[in-house]
């Protein structure tokens, strides 16, 4: 067999690999680079809000307590913010986006005419969710270095965090989406993440609220990247950080296997 004929098998009937993956993080990247405006747009709401109420309402507000050291109200909003910000594009990606792929464009199913599997285009759009939830996170920490309201140098790991972040709500954001039938269950999603950006302690600490709500606001996810950035951007730190993460990851787990039972089930019908 000439090496040209073994490439054209391999390409015809190509080995299983684990990086199979990659190939939906090239498609994604090959139909966006021409649109990137469109992605980095999502990056000015969260800068909005640190103007408005960071800044703005910070004026009124005063300094916030936080581990008995009292910092400027801005300098607590900021990291809610960023992970709010990875959250958002994360959500973004993998609710609306994939909703049209799946429903409308019907891109996976000539994706399943290739040898790759359900579990490989779930693993690539949640991939590429996160990179767009990152792309936010990592435009917003250049931002909130530049003002002064990052207090320590661990903030370089709010990164991986946001990272992490991107990861349980792009898992779930697209879990979600394989069960909406039609454009109007989008209205959940919002109904859903609104309270999450509003009530997460991201503008508020969490003492201020009632006992019960305390209890409520524990089960957000956004709260505990909310609490994990906050840490690594005023390097205040204890063992609720582990619980933090373990929260996300497994989140972001979960997730994942329901997108690929699901594609399973909707795809290979």
């Amino acid at each position: 067999m000439t090496a040209s004929s073994a490439t054209l098998t391999s390409r015809v009937i190509p080995p299983f690999v684990p990086g199979s993956a990659l190939r939906m993080l090239e498609r994604s990247y090959l139909v966006y680079r021409r649109i990137w405006l469109l992605i980095f747009s999502g990056f000015f709401e969260p800068v909005f809000y640190l103007f408005s109420i960071g800044i703005g309402i910070g004026k009124l507000v005063g300094d916030v307590t936080v581990d008995g050291k009292a910092i400027e109200y801005a300098a607590f909003v900021a990291p809610a913010l960023l992970g709010a910000s990875a959250m958002n594009g994360a959500i973004y990606e993998s609710t609306f986006n994939i909703f049209f792929k799946l429903r409308y464009g019907k891109v996976y199913d000539a994706i399943l005419a290739t040898p790759m599997q359900p579990r490989h285009i779930a693993i690539g759009e949640i991939a590429w969710s996160l990179g767009r939830g990152l792309l936010y996170a990592t435009a917003f920490l250049v931002v909130i270095t530049a003002f002064g309201y990052v207090h320590s140098a661990w903030a370089i790991m709010a990164i991986p965090a946001a990272v992490l972040i991107g990861f349980a709500f792009a898992a779930v954001g697209m879990a979600t989406t394989t069960f909406m039938k039609s454009w109007q269950d989008f209205d959940l999603i919002n109904m859903v993440t609104l309270p999450l950006f509003l009530f997460s302690g991201t503008f508020y600490p969490l003492n201020v609220y009632p006992h019960a709500f305390q209890v409520i606001t524990r089960f957000s996810p956004l709260y505990h990247g909310v609490e994990l950035i906050r840490a690594l951007t005023l390097g205040s730190f204890d063992w609720s950080i582990a619980g933090h993460i373990t929260f996300l990851a497994v989140m972001g787990m979960i997730g994942v296997a329901i997108t690929a039972k699901r594609l399973n089930k909707l795809l290979l019908k």
